[in-house]
């Protein structure tokens, strides 16, 4: 989650329907964009940012989602989801990322939680529809900022990233200044195992990992301001070899 609306991706769209320029869209703030493609489609999602103009940080409540077959023309849905559609949660829609998994949808995402554990938190929410709507999947958060120790920042359990092996095991990396990463259960509703970390130079957040041939990547935001860098390993337990600044 980039801490400054001014590093927000602007999106702009002319009732339902866009066309692509840079940046892609402009009358809209968004950020912590994630993609995923379905069925020849790629889906765009998106924290919306209704903060006041003269604001240097966040005010979002939901997310966003667009859509496309060619990348040239988007097509806006939503908003797919309220942060206060779980029910424990007080607000502010962070980063999120989705996936599909038998015909579900699985929207991973960072909120914070109400007072009863206070600090962000990761949820996750369904739906039948790429576009939603999305409903809490659990009833409860997945992470809570009381279950990992690791800094005194109430904010350092943000920006979940979903990586599936290719026998079907599927891990969740997140974190804020410090990287972590947990196996979630086959139903992808619950943790697996202890949440364990990685050891990454100049971490920020914003994890994604990906595979390549035999190599694993994963990227980041590091430093500030923020760049992303990436490091490379032959497990998706490491460890990691950074690679510098993409």
């Amino acid at each position: 989650m980039k801490k400054l609306k001014a590093l927000a991706l602007p999106l702009l769209f002319s009732s339902s329907l866009a066309v692509a320029q840079n940046p892609l869209f402009t009358d809209v703030f968004t950020a912590d964009p994630a993609a995923l493609v379905h069925n020849d489609t790629v889906y765009l999602y998106t924290g919306h940012d209704e903060a006041p103009n003269n604001d240097v940080f966040f005010e979002m409540h939901d997310w966003l989602a667009f859509s496309s077959t060619d990348m040239v023309n988007w097509k806006k849905h939503g908003p797919i989801m309220k942060a206060t559609d779980f029910k424990w949660a007080k607000g502010e829609a962070w980063a999120s990322h989705m996936i599909e998994r038998d015909g579900t949808f699985y929207f991973f995402t960072t909120v914070r939680h109400n007072d009863t554990k206070p600090g962000f938190a990761i949820g996750v929410a369904t739906s039948k529809s790429p576009t939603g709507p999305f409903k809490d999947a659990i009833g409860h958060a997945l992470v809570t900022d009381d279950m990992t120790k690791h800094t005194p920042n109430d904010w350092d359990d943000i920006d979940p990233a979903i990586y599936t092996e290719e026998n079907g095991d599927t891990y969740m990396f997140f974190g804020n200044l410090m990287p972590k990463y947990v196996k979630l259960s086959d139903d992808l509703l619950s943790l697996d195992g202890e949440i364990k970390t990685l050891d990454l130079p100049n971490f920020t957040e914003a994890l994604w990992v990906h595979k390549k041939n035999d190599n694993y990547y994963v990227s980041y935001a590091c430093e500030f301001p923020e760049k992303i860098c990436y490091a490379m390993s032959k497990s998706i337990h490491g460890p990691w070899e950074y690679k510098g600044i993409l």
